[in-house]
């Protein structure tokens, strides 16, 4: 019998006639691992997350908004609270001015009631939209049509519907060609949206998207649009585009110099930038619990497997006797470390990869443990188990033999 295989059948039998201390200390690293995998899962997830949900702008779409689409300082939310509306004139200035723009379209929104019939849903989101949105913006219509510019210039009874709100009101029927009281007006169904799902647990479709003309009569004049330009081409032209839009709008505001601009422009990128920031500083914070938590687990170990040689000093007393060197006792004792904190690498990957699943299929979050994740879980562990099991090792491989043959 080989070395390897002695050392792993003496390990075995170790640990099962210490069941009880074999399982602790498993368990001790089982949590470490399936912390670990479950950190680098949720930021991995996470950062999907944003690049499919929350930017789905497109890589040639920006945006114009009186208050910052993204930012980490609360001062400066208020402060943007009091900066003018953007207007409907700024609109078309930005559609006359950006000649790198494909297109350039505005959105605005508040919150109304839509019923149909004897049924009535509270609390959804009205948008006012111009026509060319159905071509900037990221939302696919899936049955039905977009409204036209006449619609749009007319301000006539129209809406499209979010997939939630025709899953409520109209389950298994089209609601294409139905009427439904939006707001005070009622309004005539000529489309429905795809469905977009939930976004940090908050459902997206539950919305209805009406031409800006019936948005304003239904709200009134004094609200600030938020522009959408989509650029006529590349990465040049994207940058010319948006230096275009600004130029034209600190002109009208009378901008100058070094003056603070009091609009911001957002684009995909600096969305998943500003989370990219943020998810590394979460994953860092992350990183180091889950490490102190695989710290914990080798402490757990190494007093494990000192309890344990000093319980076995007669059995280690006796294989030095036969003829055992210290190198054949402190390979025998960091097997068996590096064997227990294996399966503890192995029960952490379940772990982690059972919570991923449960976080994709109840929260709809795409979590998935990457075989690199689980890779590094079992390498983690085969680490934690070398280097907490080497002292125990040791101190058993320099035990006198005579010594130990008169412990009882």
């Amino acid at each position: 019998m080989s070395a390897l295989r002695l050392n792993l059948s003496l390990a075995g039998d170790s640990i099962r006639g210490h069941r009880l201390l074999s399982f602790l200390t498993v368990l001790g690293i089982t949590m470490g691992v399936a912390t670990l995998i479950a950190v680098i899962t949720l930021v991995q997830g996470a950062n999907t997350y944003v690049e499919q949900k929350i930017a789905n702008l497109g890589t040639n779409v920006f945006q114009i908004g009186k208050t910052p689409f993204i930012s980490t300082n609360f001062d400066e939310w208020i402060r943007a609270r009091r900066h003018r509306d953007i207007t409907r004139e700024e609109l078309d200035l930005v559609r006359t001015a950006c000649t790198a723009c494909e297109a350039v379209g505005a959105e605005v929104s508040s919150v109304t009631q839509v019923r149909y019939r004897d049924q009535e849903l509270r609390d959804q989101t009205l948008l006012g939209q111009t026509a060319n949105m159905g071509h900037i913006g990221s939302r696919t219509v899936e049955v039905g049509r977009y409204f036209t510019e006449m619609e749009e210039r007319q301000a006539a009874g129209v809406c499209l519907v979010g997939d939630a709100v025709r899953s409520k009101l109209f389950a298994g029927q089209d609601p294409v060609g139905r009427l439904a009281r939006v707001g005070r007006d009622d309004l005539l169904i000529i489309g429905a949206f795809q469905r977009i799902g939930s976004v940090l647990g908050q459902e997206q479709d539950n919305y209805v998207v009406v031409p800006l003309t019936v948005f304003l009569r239904q709200v009134g004049g004094r609200r600030t649009l938020t522009l959408q330009a989509k650029a006529a081409g590349g990465e040049r032209l994207f940058e010319q585009a948006q230096d275009q839009a600004r130029l034209a709008l600190r002109a009208r505001r009378h901008i100058t110099g070094q003056m603070r601009e009091d609009f911001y422009i957002g684009t995909a990128q600096s969305y998943i930038s500003l989370w990219e920031q943020i998810s590394s500083s979460f994953f860092a914070v992350f990183l180091m619990l889950s490490s102190i938590s695989a710290v914990v687990g080798g402490i757990v170990i190494m007093n494990i497997m000192l309890v344990s040689v000093t319980e076995r000093t007669k059995e280690i007393g006796i294989r030095r006797a036969c003829g055992a060197r210290q190198d054949d006792i402190l390979r025998q004792f960091l097997t068996e470390s590096v064997l227990l904190c294996l399966a503890g690498g192995f029960g952490g990957v379940l772990l982690g990869f059972l919570a991923a699943l449960g976080a994709r299929n109840l929260a709809e979050f795409p979590a998935t443990v990457r075989l690199w994740t689980a890779g590094l879980g079992v390498v983690l562990s085969s680490g934690i188990g070398l280097f907490f099991g080497l002292y125990p090792a040791v101190k058993a491989a320099r035990l006198d033999p005579v010594v130990a043959l008169r412990t009882e």
